[in-house]
């Protein structure tokens, strides 16, 4: 359990409790209404819990406010993946404190390049400028990935 101070705690999360459950049904809904379902590459519950990804809530006084996920894959880089925050926590640092984490923890695992793929419309602006505020730029398709409109990919060395 990582301490955030201010109230906030960060913890490794097996999924099975309800309000982590209802919180990643909004994130797939959200993904599924802003691309096509080919161009979705969220993890679905096994695959969260799958061997090489590591996956954290974040809470707030005990209230769940977030969670996110890394992927090892292999060659010393790992991928982001499921960075959501609870509609009550939008806009009160959620999101940059879980990346935060999630970036300590890849160099922590050895790790000198971390990645992502979100959406490309204009529901992903705001994690895009997330992103791009950590120092992540875009990049070609990386891992399994393909060229797809609706997706943007970004990277950063760590």
């Amino acid at each position: 359990m990582a301490d955030a101070g201010g109230g906030w705690r960060i913890v490794e999360d097996d999924l099975s409790g309800a309000a982590i459950r209802a919180l990643l049904e909004v994130h797939f809904a959200g993904m599924l209404a802003n691309s096509p379902a080919e161009s979705c590459h969220f993890l679905d519950f096994d695959g969260l819990r799958s061997d090489g990804v590591t996956f954290w809530s974040i809470h707030k006084d005990g209230d769940l406010a977030g969670c996110g996920a890394l992927k090892i894959l292999g060659d010393a880089q790992g991928e982001i993946k499921s960075m959501r925050t609870a509609e009550t926590f939008l806009r009160q640092g959620v999101a940059a404190r879980m990346l935060g984490h999630i970036m300590d923890e890849a160099r922590a695992r050895g790790l000198g390049r971390l990645s992502l793929e979100t959406g490309s419309g204009p529901a992903f602006e705001p994690a895009l400028a997330l992103y791009r505020a950590h120092g992540f730029e875009d990049c070609e398709p990386f891992a399994d990935y393909r060229p797809d409109p609706f997706s943007r990919f970004m990277t950063r060395a760590l």
